[in-house]
Protein backbone atom coordinates (compact mmCIF):
# COMPACT_ATOMS: atom_id res chain seq x y z
CA UNK A 1 0.00 0.00 0.00
CA UNK A 2 1.21 3.57 -0.66
CA UNK A 3 1.92 5.52 1.87
CA UNK A 4 0.86 9.64 1.85
CA UNK A 5 3.23 11.46 4.22
CA UNK A 6 2.40 14.82 5.86
CA UNK A 7 4.08 18.01 7.09
CA UNK A 8 3.62 18.64 10.55
CA UNK A 9 4.90 21.82 11.97
CA UNK A 10 3.23 21.27 15.85
CA UNK A 11 1.09 18.88 17.70
CA UNK A 12 -2.00 20.53 16.18
CA UNK A 13 -1.05 19.86 12.46
CA UNK A 14 0.45 16.39 13.27
CA UNK A 15 -3.52 15.49 14.39
CA UNK A 16 -5.06 17.07 11.47
CA UNK A 17 -2.51 15.84 9.09
CA UNK A 18 -3.67 12.43 10.36
CA UNK A 19 -7.07 12.74 11.07
CA UNK A 20 -7.08 13.86 7.40
CA UNK A 21 -5.76 11.17 5.88
CA UNK A 22 -2.09 11.36 6.13
CA UNK A 23 -0.37 8.13 6.85
CA UNK A 24 2.56 9.14 8.33
CA UNK A 25 3.86 12.69 9.38
CA UNK A 26 7.45 14.45 9.54
CA UNK A 27 8.63 16.44 12.06
CA UNK A 28 11.23 18.67 13.13
CA UNK A 29 12.39 18.90 16.75
CA UNK A 30 14.61 21.45 18.25
CA UNK A 31 17.61 20.29 17.18
CA UNK A 32 19.31 18.93 13.60
CA UNK A 33 16.10 20.37 11.52
CA UNK A 34 15.57 22.10 8.53
CA UNK A 35 12.87 24.40 9.61
CA UNK A 36 14.53 26.58 12.08
CA UNK A 37 11.99 29.10 12.04
CA UNK A 38 9.28 26.17 12.41
CA UNK A 39 7.18 25.12 15.65
CA UNK A 40 9.54 22.51 15.98
CA UNK A 41 9.03 19.15 18.79
CA UNK A 42 10.36 18.87 21.81
CA UNK A 43 11.19 15.14 22.76
CA UNK A 44 8.62 15.31 25.36
CA UNK A 45 6.23 16.85 22.30
CA UNK A 46 7.72 13.80 19.92
CA UNK A 47 6.37 11.44 22.40
CA UNK A 48 2.89 12.79 22.31
CA UNK A 49 3.00 12.97 18.73
CA UNK A 50 4.09 9.28 18.65
CA UNK A 51 1.98 8.18 20.72
CA UNK A 52 -0.94 9.96 19.01
CA UNK A 53 0.24 8.71 15.32
CA UNK A 54 0.44 4.66 16.67
CA UNK A 55 -3.19 4.89 18.62
CA UNK A 56 -4.16 5.19 15.07
CA UNK A 57 -1.93 2.51 13.10
CA UNK A 58 0.35 5.20 11.75
CA UNK A 59 3.91 6.34 11.53
CA UNK A 60 6.22 9.59 12.48
CA UNK A 61 9.16 10.64 11.44
CA UNK A 62 11.94 13.04 12.01
CA UNK A 63 13.74 15.34 10.12
CA UNK A 64 17.63 15.16 11.13
CA UNK A 65 18.56 16.37 7.70
CA UNK A 66 21.05 19.85 8.78
CA UNK A 67 24.26 19.88 6.81
CA UNK A 68 26.31 20.47 10.02
CA UNK A 69 29.30 22.33 10.73
CA UNK A 70 31.68 21.47 13.31
CA UNK A 71 30.19 23.51 16.02
CA UNK A 72 26.58 21.78 15.13
CA UNK A 73 27.75 18.44 15.98
CA UNK A 74 27.71 18.17 20.01
CA UNK A 75 24.55 16.26 21.56
CA UNK A 76 24.23 14.49 18.62
CA UNK A 77 24.61 10.60 19.75
CA UNK A 78 22.31 11.96 22.96
CA UNK A 79 19.58 13.20 20.90
CA UNK A 80 19.14 10.32 18.60
CA UNK A 81 19.14 7.97 21.89
CA UNK A 82 15.80 10.35 23.06
CA UNK A 83 14.47 9.58 19.67
CA UNK A 84 14.75 6.17 19.71
CA UNK A 85 13.22 5.88 23.28
CA UNK A 86 10.62 8.25 21.79
CA UNK A 87 9.64 5.22 19.29
CA UNK A 88 9.74 7.27 16.06
CA UNK A 89 9.62 5.36 12.83
CA UNK A 90 12.65 6.65 11.25
CA UNK A 91 14.84 9.43 10.80
CA UNK A 92 15.42 11.60 7.82
CA UNK A 93 18.97 12.48 7.19
CA UNK A 94 21.37 14.46 4.50
CA UNK A 95 24.54 14.22 6.49
CA UNK A 96 26.56 11.07 6.16
CA UNK A 97 27.94 11.67 9.85
CA UNK A 98 24.14 11.75 11.45
CA UNK A 99 23.46 8.66 9.50
CA UNK A 100 26.69 7.00 10.65
CA UNK A 101 26.50 8.09 13.70
CA UNK A 102 22.37 6.66 14.18
CA UNK A 103 23.45 3.55 12.77
CA UNK A 104 26.47 3.16 15.08
CA UNK A 105 24.71 4.12 17.91
CA UNK A 106 20.96 3.30 17.81
CA UNK A 107 18.55 1.07 15.85
CA UNK A 108 16.77 3.95 14.26
CA UNK A 109 15.64 3.40 10.21
CA UNK A 110 17.14 5.71 8.34
CA UNK A 111 15.32 7.59 5.46
CA UNK A 112 18.20 9.56 3.10
CA UNK A 113 17.05 12.95 2.78
CA UNK A 114 15.99 15.01 -0.73
CA UNK A 115 19.24 16.98 -0.08
CA UNK A 116 21.79 14.18 -1.24
CA UNK A 117 20.52 14.33 -4.59
CA UNK A 118 19.42 10.66 -4.66
CA UNK A 119 18.82 10.54 -9.09
CA UNK A 120 20.56 7.36 -10.29
CA UNK A 121 20.58 3.79 -9.10
CA UNK A 122 24.35 3.60 -8.44
CA UNK A 123 23.26 6.23 -5.51
CA UNK A 124 20.54 4.26 -4.70
CA UNK A 125 23.06 1.17 -4.08
CA UNK A 126 25.33 2.96 -2.43
CA UNK A 127 23.22 4.23 0.31
CA UNK A 128 21.49 0.61 0.41
CA UNK A 129 24.90 -0.79 1.43
CA UNK A 130 25.50 2.49 3.20
CA UNK A 131 22.61 0.88 5.36
CA UNK A 132 19.93 3.36 4.28
CA UNK A 133 15.93 1.73 4.16
CA UNK A 134 14.66 5.04 2.06
CA UNK A 135 15.65 7.14 -0.16
CA UNK A 136 13.85 10.21 -0.87
CA UNK A 137 14.63 11.25 -4.32
CA UNK A 138 15.97 14.50 -5.89
CA UNK A 139 13.27 16.51 -7.36
CA UNK A 140 14.72 16.51 -10.56
CA UNK A 141 13.41 13.51 -12.62
CA UNK A 142 11.23 12.78 -14.41
CA UNK A 143 8.30 10.30 -14.17
CA UNK A 144 10.39 8.21 -16.60
CA UNK A 145 13.81 8.32 -14.72
CA UNK A 146 11.62 7.21 -11.99
CA UNK A 147 10.33 4.37 -14.05
CA UNK A 148 13.62 3.39 -14.45
CA UNK A 149 15.11 3.22 -11.00
CA UNK A 150 15.15 -0.31 -9.51
CA UNK A 151 12.53 -0.72 -7.12
CA UNK A 152 13.80 -3.93 -4.58
CA UNK A 153 16.96 -1.91 -3.58
CA UNK A 154 14.92 0.27 -1.13
CA UNK A 155 12.33 2.08 -0.50
CA UNK A 156 11.48 5.36 -3.25
CA UNK A 157 10.00 8.56 -1.70
CA UNK A 158 8.68 11.07 -4.23
CA UNK A 159 7.84 14.93 -3.33
CA UNK A 160 4.25 15.13 -5.13
CA UNK A 161 3.23 18.87 -3.99
CA UNK A 162 4.27 21.90 -2.09
CA UNK A 163 7.70 24.38 -2.61
CA UNK A 164 10.42 24.07 -5.15
CA UNK A 165 13.92 24.94 -4.43
CA UNK A 166 15.37 26.38 -7.41
CA UNK A 167 18.26 24.91 -6.55
CA UNK A 168 19.39 21.65 -7.30
CA UNK A 169 17.77 19.75 -4.19
CA UNK A 170 17.37 22.06 -2.19
CA UNK A 171 21.09 22.44 -1.85
CA UNK A 172 20.67 26.38 -2.01
CA UNK A 173 23.72 29.31 -0.81
CA UNK A 174 21.35 32.39 -1.61
CA UNK A 175 20.31 32.65 1.48
CA UNK A 176 23.72 32.26 3.11
CA UNK A 177 25.32 35.00 1.15
CA UNK A 178 22.95 37.63 1.03
CA UNK A 179 21.70 37.12 4.75
CA UNK A 180 23.88 34.93 6.98
CA UNK A 181 20.62 32.44 7.25
CA UNK A 182 22.29 29.52 6.16
CA UNK A 183 19.59 26.98 4.01
CA UNK A 184 21.56 24.21 4.90
CA UNK A 185 20.92 24.78 8.24
CA UNK A 186 17.65 25.33 8.36
CA UNK A 187 17.93 29.50 7.87
CA UNK A 188 16.55 29.88 4.43
CA UNK A 189 15.71 33.66 3.47
CA UNK A 190 13.81 32.20 0.22
CA UNK A 191 16.00 35.18 -1.63
CA UNK A 192 14.82 33.27 -5.06
CA UNK A 193 11.80 34.75 -4.34
CA UNK A 194 12.93 38.10 -4.06
CA UNK A 195 12.81 40.72 -6.59
CA UNK A 196 15.75 41.73 -8.36
CA UNK A 197 17.10 44.12 -11.26
CA UNK A 198 19.27 43.87 -13.89
CA UNK A 199 22.52 46.31 -13.74
CA UNK A 200 24.94 47.04 -16.37
CA UNK A 201 27.88 48.71 -15.26
CA UNK A 202 25.78 50.43 -12.26
CA UNK A 203 22.98 51.53 -14.83
CA UNK A 204 19.52 49.50 -14.14
CA UNK A 205 18.80 47.68 -17.67
CA UNK A 206 14.80 48.06 -16.78
CA UNK A 207 12.22 49.34 -14.55
CA UNK A 208 10.99 45.57 -14.32
CA UNK A 209 12.03 43.11 -11.76
CA UNK A 210 12.33 39.18 -12.32
CA UNK A 211 12.92 36.67 -9.30
CA UNK A 212 14.46 33.44 -9.82
CA UNK A 213 11.60 31.51 -8.07
CA UNK A 214 9.50 28.73 -9.45
CA UNK A 215 5.84 27.43 -9.01
CA UNK A 216 4.62 25.66 -6.12
CA UNK A 217 4.90 21.15 -7.38
CA UNK A 218 1.29 20.11 -7.78
CA UNK A 219 1.44 16.47 -9.10
CA UNK A 220 -1.84 15.73 -8.59
CA UNK A 221 -2.21 14.39 -12.56
CA UNK A 222 1.31 11.79 -12.09
CA UNK A 223 0.38 10.22 -8.65
CA UNK A 224 -1.45 7.29 -10.89
CA UNK A 225 1.83 6.93 -12.61
CA UNK A 226 3.74 6.78 -9.66
CA UNK A 227 1.49 4.30 -7.86
CA UNK A 228 1.78 2.01 -11.04
CA UNK A 229 5.53 2.71 -10.95
CA UNK A 230 5.95 1.06 -7.39
CA UNK A 231 7.04 4.51 -5.61
CA UNK A 232 6.07 3.79 -1.83
CA UNK A 233 5.74 7.18 -0.45
CA UNK A 234 4.10 10.36 -1.56
CA UNK A 235 5.53 13.36 0.07
CA UNK A 236 4.29 16.71 0.74
CA UNK A 237 6.13 19.39 1.69
CA UNK A 238 4.98 22.68 3.86
CA UNK A 239 5.97 21.93 7.74
CA UNK A 240 5.30 25.64 7.72
CA UNK A 241 2.23 26.03 6.26
CA UNK A 242 -1.12 26.51 7.74
CA UNK A 243 -3.52 23.95 9.44
CA UNK A 244 -5.87 24.62 6.56
CA UNK A 245 -3.23 24.36 3.86
CA UNK A 246 -2.53 20.78 5.15
CA UNK A 247 -5.76 19.36 6.12
CA UNK A 248 -7.10 20.25 2.46
CA UNK A 249 -4.05 18.71 0.88
CA UNK A 250 -3.97 16.07 2.36
CA UNK A 251 -7.46 15.44 2.17
CA UNK A 252 -7.71 15.71 -1.74
CA UNK A 253 -4.62 13.47 -2.29
CA UNK A 254 -6.05 11.24 -0.06
CA UNK A 255 -9.40 10.91 -2.08
CA UNK A 256 -7.27 10.72 -4.76
CA UNK A 257 -4.94 8.09 -4.26
CA UNK A 258 -8.18 5.73 -2.51
CA UNK A 259 -10.12 6.09 -5.62
CA UNK A 260 -7.40 5.37 -8.16
CA UNK A 261 -6.29 2.24 -5.97
CA UNK A 262 -9.97 0.97 -6.02
CA UNK A 263 -11.33 1.78 -9.79
CA UNK A 264 -7.74 1.97 -11.50
CA UNK A 265 -8.94 4.94 -12.64
CA UNK A 266 -9.48 9.01 -12.62
CA UNK A 267 -12.58 10.18 -13.04
CA UNK A 268 -12.23 13.95 -12.96
CA UNK A 269 -8.40 15.42 -12.36
CA UNK A 270 -10.33 18.89 -12.21
CA UNK A 271 -12.14 18.27 -8.93
CA UNK A 272 -9.23 17.06 -7.12
CA UNK A 273 -6.96 20.68 -8.50
CA UNK A 274 -10.35 22.54 -7.91
CA UNK A 275 -9.93 21.59 -4.04
CA UNK A 276 -6.16 21.99 -4.33
CA UNK A 277 -6.73 25.62 -5.00
CA UNK A 278 -8.68 26.09 -2.33
CA UNK A 279 -6.05 26.49 0.19
CA UNK A 280 -3.09 26.56 -2.77
CA UNK A 281 -1.84 30.38 -2.95
CA UNK A 282 1.05 30.25 -5.59
CA UNK A 283 0.52 29.36 -8.61
CA UNK A 284 1.51 25.75 -9.18
CA UNK A 285 3.14 22.98 -11.95
CA UNK A 286 4.02 19.52 -12.38
CA UNK A 287 7.77 21.00 -12.07
CA UNK A 288 10.30 17.72 -13.50
CA UNK A 289 7.51 15.35 -13.43
CA UNK A 290 6.36 15.54 -17.61
CA UNK A 291 10.74 16.14 -18.19
CA UNK A 292 9.92 19.52 -19.52
CA UNK A 293 11.09 22.57 -17.42
CA UNK A 294 10.47 25.83 -18.95
CA UNK A 295 9.74 29.34 -18.57
CA UNK A 296 6.09 28.10 -17.43
CA UNK A 297 7.71 26.58 -14.99
CA UNK A 298 8.79 28.99 -13.61
CA UNK A 299 8.05 32.44 -11.69
CA UNK A 300 10.78 35.09 -13.54
CA UNK A 301 8.29 38.37 -13.59
CA UNK A 302 5.51 37.42 -11.32
CA UNK A 303 5.40 36.13 -7.64
CA UNK A 304 2.14 34.27 -8.21
CA UNK A 305 0.77 35.19 -4.80
CA UNK A 306 -3.44 35.58 -4.74
CA UNK A 307 -5.85 35.12 -2.62
CA UNK A 308 -8.20 32.06 -2.23
CA UNK A 309 -11.09 30.90 0.11
CA UNK A 310 -10.76 32.07 3.51
CA UNK A 311 -10.08 29.89 6.30
CA UNK A 312 -12.82 30.74 9.36
CA UNK A 313 -13.24 28.60 11.86
CA UNK A 314 -12.67 24.91 13.49
CA UNK A 315 -15.34 22.57 14.98
CA UNK A 316 -14.33 21.93 18.57
CA UNK A 317 -17.79 20.71 19.44
CA UNK A 318 -21.21 19.12 18.21
CA UNK A 319 -24.69 18.37 19.88
CA UNK A 320 -26.42 16.05 17.74
CA UNK A 321 -29.84 16.62 19.59
CA UNK A 322 -29.60 20.84 18.97
CA UNK A 323 -27.60 20.94 16.08
CA UNK A 324 -25.44 23.22 17.38
CA UNK A 325 -21.26 23.68 16.59
CA UNK A 326 -18.96 25.44 18.78
CA UNK A 327 -16.94 27.61 16.35
CA UNK A 328 -13.49 28.66 17.11
CA UNK A 329 -12.91 31.70 14.81
CA UNK A 330 -9.67 31.71 12.46
CA UNK A 331 -11.12 34.71 9.97
CA UNK A 332 -13.77 36.95 10.03
CA UNK A 333 -16.95 35.94 8.78
CA UNK A 334 -20.66 37.38 8.99
CA UNK A 335 -24.07 36.45 8.73
CA UNK A 336 -25.44 35.77 4.80
CA UNK A 337 -21.86 34.20 3.54
CA UNK A 338 -22.13 31.10 2.09
CA UNK A 339 -20.01 28.86 4.40
CA UNK A 340 -18.50 25.06 3.32
CA UNK A 341 -17.73 22.61 5.96
CA UNK A 342 -14.92 19.94 4.96
CA UNK A 343 -14.28 17.24 7.41
CA UNK A 344 -12.65 13.82 7.04
CA UNK A 345 -13.49 11.19 5.45
CA UNK A 346 -16.33 13.09 4.27
CA UNK A 347 -17.85 15.30 1.11
CA UNK A 348 -18.18 18.60 1.75
CA UNK A 349 -21.30 20.60 2.40
CA UNK A 350 -22.06 24.40 2.50
CA UNK A 351 -24.73 26.34 4.14
CA UNK A 352 -25.28 30.20 4.23
CA UNK A 353 -25.04 31.62 7.70
CA UNK A 354 -28.22 32.80 9.20
CA UNK A 355 -27.22 32.74 12.82
CA UNK A 356 -24.73 33.05 15.06
CA UNK A 357 -24.24 33.66 19.17
CA UNK A 358 -21.52 34.44 21.45
CA UNK A 359 -19.64 32.84 24.30
CA UNK A 360 -22.60 34.75 26.57
CA UNK A 361 -25.31 33.71 23.76
CA UNK A 362 -25.54 36.92 23.00
CA UNK A 363 -27.04 37.02 18.89
CA UNK A 364 -24.03 38.69 16.94
CA UNK A 365 -23.71 39.19 13.08
CA UNK A 366 -19.89 39.19 12.73
CA UNK A 367 -17.35 37.20 13.96
CA UNK A 368 -14.08 39.64 14.14
CA UNK A 369 -12.08 38.58 16.85
CA UNK A 370 -9.20 36.02 16.69
CA UNK A 371 -9.98 32.85 17.99
CA UNK A 372 -13.49 33.97 19.41
CA UNK A 373 -16.39 31.20 20.61
CA UNK A 374 -19.27 31.02 18.54
CA UNK A 375 -22.03 28.78 18.32
CA UNK A 376 -24.13 28.24 15.15
CA UNK A 377 -27.00 26.05 14.04
CA UNK A 378 -26.04 24.13 11.56
CA UNK A 379 -28.53 22.12 8.78
CA UNK A 380 -26.42 18.64 8.75
CA UNK A 381 -24.22 16.85 11.46
CA UNK A 382 -20.48 17.59 11.77
CA UNK A 383 -17.67 16.55 13.61
CA UNK A 384 -14.57 17.50 15.68
CA UNK A 385 -12.13 18.56 13.58
CA UNK A 386 -14.53 19.58 10.78
CA UNK A 387 -13.12 22.73 9.38
CA UNK A 388 -14.82 26.45 7.77
CA UNK A 389 -14.47 28.17 4.96
CA UNK A 390 -16.20 31.19 3.44
CA UNK A 391 -16.99 30.89 -0.48
CA UNK A 392 -15.75 33.63 -2.29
Amino acid sequence: MIELLAPAGDLEKLRYALIYGADAVYIGGNEFSLRARASNFTIDTIKEGVKFAHSLGKKVYITTNIIPHEEDIGGLIEYLKALEDANVDAIICASPLIIKTALQHTNLEIHLSTQQSAINKHSLMFWKEYGVERVVLGRELSLDEIYALPKNLLDIEVFIHGGMCMSFSGRCSLSNTFTNRDANRGGCAHSCRWKYYLYNNNEKVSNEYFSMSSKDLMAIKAIPRLIDIGVKSLKVEGRMKSLHYISTVIKTYRMLIDEYIKTGTIKDFKFYEDEIYKAENRLTGIGYLDGDIGPDKQLYEFLGERPNQAFIGLVQEFDKETMIAKIEQRNYFELGDTIEIFSPNKENQTFILDNMVNEDYEEIDVARHAKQIVYIKLPFEVSKYSMLRKVL
